[in-house]
């Protein structure tokens, strides 16, 4: 069972198009969602903050639109979800940042299927963070292209190992350089026909890293905006994340010249957001709540459109919106019919972008949830995660419950986030999905160390799981588990990703699914130093520092369609340890 939700379903009809140039059809518009990673609503000069100059994302503003009560989820992978299909997170599974609680279900349709099915050209350059085996990978969700990486963090930032479409690669220069690149690359290939270019950034995600061109100006910075509780701001963390935020607005730029290059842009949506509130404290525009928070601080985002010729320049809504309104908003402003069979939460917001008066619009519930804490936003009112209500209007910064003088406000939002945790959350944390194995339509599967689980002394190089290795086994009662279920009949080649000391050469390593098992000696030495600590501006917490892998080959699997435990153990340890494993990657070769 690859979906503990898996219903046979059709989830979109779309009107499909052929694959013509853009010349010969009505003309539809390009598009580019750009997508920031733990940047605050307040870490844009657009917003008021001071401390750093955002003018390529602030043109958008300028040109196009801003959304003032824009909204998404408390952490990364939950929005991208969300944005992805235009419901709550819950409702596809997405629990979890890592460890296979990230996986959006594969019932479960996207705004990558929508424009692919329209007869549009679909990339994905960046972060994807909702599961990385196919048909979890963005190349099974509608994206042709990907460029970059699909956990939810990622442990070195220059030259770091990353993919494309499957295949292991080395990135060139800074990750958001890099991406940018490729994007750019994608725009001018698919330049003669409708694209669809996602280019969901991992910074100023941390670990804190960006180039010294960019960190020059803040190293020393004296910062004028900060936090209210200034105590609890790490100001040097804080420096180098406005400094990230800097080199996007940097990479920005560099999207919107080449669309002006290529003769592009009014042909073209430009639509810039987040995935959360800061990732630490800083000034936040006073609002309570930060990453991992329901308040307002954790979940407003910006929300940035340009669309010449068709929003008006300096176009301002106040109207609440989200992350679940993208799908249908984008759909509906490129003329792509989307006919769910099961609801979207989300709403079209073309009409206020089309300058449709907000006064006349009806007022709506946005909830927001973590780690089973739950809030709700309508226009004038949150009631947070403890059941206090706020009137955001009077006081955006949630310092006064007005329970007691908006009773019937209360009970009503009371009542509504009960029914929506019913029915959303029931359930969610009981995930039994195993890791998809062997399509032939993407032979290569990667196992990494995050979906595995240690056994004995062995233990992660770090306590984040997303960008970790094991290591520190030492003995032949330890071993390693992936619980997988294979999709085709096959041969399945199998390696690891490994290091091992000199001393440690000669371990005998079995991989074993069932009855079925290969042997392999690690015969030579490769023991690379981790690398990352030389670029990190702040000491990072939590995220493993990266080294180098080379791969194994341990032999050819007969496996059988089917559920397991794929299990990687040494049956002679000769030395102190075995080896440290970054990945299994079985391929299907037959």
């Amino acid at each position: 069972m690859l979906s503990r939700r898996l219903l046979p379903t059709v989830f979109l009809a779309i009107a499909t198009a052929s694959l013509t140039p853009r010349a010969v059809v009505a003309a539809r518009p390009n598009v580019v969602v750009i997508l920031a990673d733990d940047q605050g609503w307040g870490d844009l000069s657009v917003h008021g903050n001071l401390n750093l100059s955002t003018p390529n994302i602030d043109s958008l503003a300028r040109d196009g639109a801003l959304f003032e009560r824009f909204f998404v989820c408390p952490v990364c992978s939950p929005t991208r979800a969300e944005f992805l299909t235009g419901r709550y997170h819950p409702r596809g599974g997405v629990w979890n940042v890592t460890t296979g609680g990230e996986r959006l279900d594969l019932d479960e349709k996207t705004i990558g299927d929508a424009f692919k099915g329209a007869g549009y050209a679909v990339g994905a350059f960046g972060k994807w963070h909702n599961g990385t085996q196919y048909p979890y990978h963005p190349n099974a969700r509608g994206f042709d292209e990907f460029y970059g990486f699909c956990s939810g963090h990622w442990g070195e930032y220059f030259d770091p190992p990353l993919e494309r479409n499957g295949r292991l690669v080395r990135g060139r220069g800074f990750i958001s350089d890099d991406l940018t690149d490729h994007a750019l690359a994608f725009i001018e290939a698919n330049r003669d026909r409708e694209f669809f270019c996602y280019l969901p950034f991992n910074t100023p995600h941390s670990p804190m890293q960006v180039p010294d061109r960019f960190f020059e100006k803040f190293k020393d910075a004296d910062l004028k905006m900060r936090y209210a509780g200034a105590e609890r701001e790490d100001v040097d963390h804080t420096r180098a994340a406005l400094a990230m935020c800097e080199n996007i607005d940097w990479n920005v730029g560099r999207v919107l010249k080449r669309l002006d290059e290529l003769k592009l842009a009014d042909d073209t949506i430009v639509l810039y957001f987040s995935d959360n509130g800061p990732n630490g404290w800083r000034w936040n525009g006073g609002m309570r709540g930060r990453k991992g928070s329901t308040d307002e601080g954790g979940v407003r985002s910006p929300l940035l459109l340009r669309w010449p010729g068709h929003v008006k320049p300096g176009t301002k809504i106040g109207a609440i919106a989200g992350a679940i309104d993208l799908l249908p908003t984008l759909a509906d402003l490129a003329g792509i019919s989307v006919v769910p069979s099961r609801p979207l939460d989300g709403i079209s917001v073309a009409p206020l972008l089309r300058g449709d008066s907000a006064a006349s619009w009806p007022d709506r519930r946005i909830f927001s949830h973590w780690n089973g804490k739950v809030s709700v936003r309508t226009q004038q009112y949150r009631l947070d995660a403890s059941g206090r209500l706020y009137d955001m209007t009077a006081d955006p910064g949630q310092e006064e419950d007005v329970a007691a003088e908006r009773p019937e406000v209360a009970a009503q939002l009371k009542d509504a986030v009960a029914r929506w945790s019913r029915d959303l959350l029931t359930g969610l944390r009981q995930d039994s999905r195993p890791f998809p194995v062997g399509y032939r339509a993407f032979p290569i599967t990667w196992l990494p160390a995050r979906d595995g689980v240690p056994h004995g002394r062995i233990k992660r190089s770090a306590g984040a799981p997303n960008c970790s290795y094991f290591t520190n086994w030492t003995s032949k009662d330890d071993f390693i588990t992936w619980d997988v279920e294979i999709a085709t009949d096959g041969r399945y080649e199998a390696e690891v990703y490994y290091t091992a000391s000199p001393e440690d050469v000669g371990a005998t390593l079995e991989l074993s699914l069932g009855d079925r098992r290969v042997l392999a000696r690690v015969g030579e030495a490769f023991d690379p130093s981790p690398r990352g600590a030389e670029h990190d501006r702040v000491r990072r917490n939590g995220e493993s520092y990266v080294k180098d892998f080379r791969p194994l080959k341990l032999g050819v699997l007969d496996l059988a369609k089917g559920r397991g435990f794929l299990t990687l153990r040494a049956t002679d340890v000769p030395g102190p340890r075995v080896i440290d494993v970054r990945t299994v990657v079985l391929t299907l070769v037959e």
